[in-house]
């Protein structure tokens, strides 16, 4: 019975992150190998033969989507298989899988080198498994996907969420405003862009009149 419990729970995981997560191809066989290699390593240390019982509740709880994984669609591809490397880099962090995650983009990237989503995608990664750190490794990432499309909106946008999230709010302002100043006026991204560039305008502000002497 224990096998059977076993196999059909790898078979219900596997279905949901397809049904749910809309993984399909590369990312779709990549998460079977890993249930697989969860089965293969409970059938060598579990024992499944043994008499049941009642485990304590499960306190994991579901994270909730990185800005990124909000925000990307009104700038980036929806559909693909560099999409579904992303959607599948979503899922893993919704399940708390943010090292997994990374190695999910990484595993894209390896297929797709030149992809500046996946690029943009994998310094999201980075920053995320990192408490909200930008890392060295997470700046190449974001500046690779610059390279390599340099009209893309995306690195510099994401790149600018990265600094204003770690409190870098200068930094992030000068990467947005260099955006806005080559965003035309009907993007679907500019709204959005003209109002966190005036959260940052009031954060000054309020900084301002907490100073000393003000």
């Amino acid at each position: 019975m224990g096998w059977l419990i076993l196999f059909g729970l790898a078979l219900a995981a596997l279905l949901a992150l397809w049904r749910f997560a809309r993984l399909a191809g590369a990312p779709l066989q990549l998460a079977a190998a890993a249930l697989l290699f969860a089965v293969a390593g409970y059938a060598w240390q579990g024992s499944p033969t043994l008499p049941g019982q009642p485990a304590p509740p499960n306190q994991d709880v579901m994270q909730p989507d990185t800005a990124f994984a909000t925000e990307r669609t009104n700038l980036m591809e929806r559909f693909g298989n560099e999409a579904q490397w992303l959607d599948f880099a979503d899922a893993l962090h919704r399940m708390g899988r943010d090292q997994m995650a990374v190695v999910a983009i990484k595993s894209g990237l390896r297929k797709y080198p030149r992809s500046a989503d996946l690029w943009v995608g994998l310094g999201n990664a980075l920053v995320t498994h990192a408490g909200g750190m930008i890392s060295p490794a997470a700046q190449f990432a974001f500046d690779r996907a610059a390279a390599i499309a340099p009209d893309h909106p995306g690195p510099p946008f994401f790149l600018g969420l990265a600094y204003a999230q770690a409190g870098q709010i200068d930094k992030a302002e000068a990467v947005w405003r260099e955006l806005l100043a080559r965003t035309p006026a009907d993007a679907p991204w500019r709204a959005d862009l003209v109002q966190r560039l005036a959260v940052i305008e009031q954060v000054r502000v309020r900084m301002n009149r907490g100073a000393p002497g003000r």
